[in-house]
Formats: structure tokens, sequence, C-alpha cells
């Protein structure tokens, strides 16, 4: 399961991530973000309450960076949880992620 809630203050979003991003949660993410890319300078993505992150939720992570970066933007990655940066650490996402 995953709940997403969403803070928009002009041209930046911070959403608030809890729960589980897997294959079959993912998707409700990328839909979320999709909504703001366009018009968003800035996303903060807050993981606090995030307690597993796969392959395929890694996939959104990274399309969101490319996403904003092809337009000039930002993504950051707020409040991340020891366990998913061991992950983001493992797979190199530490150092390609903007992490705050």
């Amino acid at each position: 399961m995953l709940n997403i809630t969403t803070e928009v203050n002009g041209t930046e979003v911070v959403i608030y991530v809890e729960g589980r991003m897997d294959t079959a949660t993912s998707p409700q993410l990328q839909a979320e973000v999709d909504k703001h890319i366009a018009s968003a300078d800035k996303i903060i993505l807050d993981i606090a309450k995030l307690e597993y992150v796969s392959s395929a939720g890694l996939r959104v992570f990274l399309t969101t960076d490319q996403g904003m970066l092809d337009k000039g933007g930002e993504l950051n990655m707020k409040n991340v949880p020891k366990a998913i940066m061991d992950v983001f650490e493992m797979t190199g996402f530490s150092d390609a992620l903007t992490i705050i």
C-alpha cells in the first residue's frame, strides 16, 4: 500500500510518500509526479515514511529526476530513511539524486 499527499506552493511541489513502493504501487507515484512535472520548478519527495522501495520505485525516482533536469528544474529527496539510503548507496542513487 502506498499513500501519497501533495502540497503545491507556487512552482514548488512537495510530495509525501508513505508505505511500500513496488511494481504494484509505483505507478501511483508516477501518476502524481506526472500531474506536476510540467509546471513545477522544484519537486521535493519527502520519503520519511517510505518503508520499502523496489527497482520499479527506483525507476520512478530516476525518471522524475531526469524529467526535471531536462526542463531545467530540480528534484530533491528529503528525509530519506536509513533502509532506503542503504538501497540508494548500493545502487549508486545516492550519487545521482539530490538528497537534502
